[in-house]
Formats: structure tokens, sequence, C-alpha cells
């Protein structure tokens, strides 16, 4: 069953404190991928009540018929696509983690007895 979106926002919001990248500045990207992830936990249910169908039998105008991708596979890949993106955004992920200096008020006793030298 797919997470409520309060709850899925309640964790995005408390693994970025973890990660020292939060900011409320942020509210409305972190809305977006909330709604993204959301959407993509009602569409994995679907996807596999109708048994995992990645193609189906299409009869376009023209009277031909061919194999597609199920409507639903496709917005489950282009979500994976765009959570990717924000996930990406909003630090959650260790490969953008590793490109961002997070705020620290965290100071090693050995720094702070330095800091007090000068």
């Amino acid at each position: 069953m797919a997470r409520q979106k309060t709850t899925i926002k309640k964790q995005v919001i408390q693994n970025m404190k973890d990660l020292g990248v939060y900011k409320p500045e942020y509210r409305t990207t972190i809305d977006i991928f909330v709604d993204m992830v959301h959407q993509y936990e009602i569409f994995s249910e679907q996807f596999a009540e109708q048994g995992y169908r990645v193609e189906e039998e299409y009869t376009n105008k023209a009277g031909a018929t061919n194999m597609r991708k199920t409507p639903i596979y496709s917005a489950i890949e282009k979500l994976r696509m765009d959570i990717s993106t924000y996930s990406n955004l909003l630090c959650l992920n260790p490969k953008s983690l590793e490109k961002v200096t997070t705020e620290s008020n965290n100071t090693s006793k050995l720094a702070s007895v330095l800091s007090k030298l000068e």
C-alpha cells in the first residue's frame, strides 16, 4: 500500500536533516519530489496488480497492430528518471552528497581549543 504524502515528506525532511542538507527554502522542491514518490508507489502497485505487463498490442489509426510499452510502465520509467533528478537536487543520494558541503555546528574539541588561541 502506498504511503501517505505526509509520511513520505516527514521521512524526506528527516533524511535531509540527518545528512545536514535541509533548508526550509527547499519546501517547493521537496513537495514536488514527495508527489513523484507518492505517484511512483501508486503506479508500482497498479503495475504489480496488472501482472507486471511491460508491453501490449496496440492498433494505430492506420490499422497496423504493433507492440508498445504499457502506459503504466512508461509512467513508472519517467517517474524513476524524475525521482533520480530530484534526489540529486535534494542531495538524497551518495553521488550528489559527495559534491555538497554540509553545514555543521559540530566542531571537534581540538578545533574548538585552537580557535580560542587565535
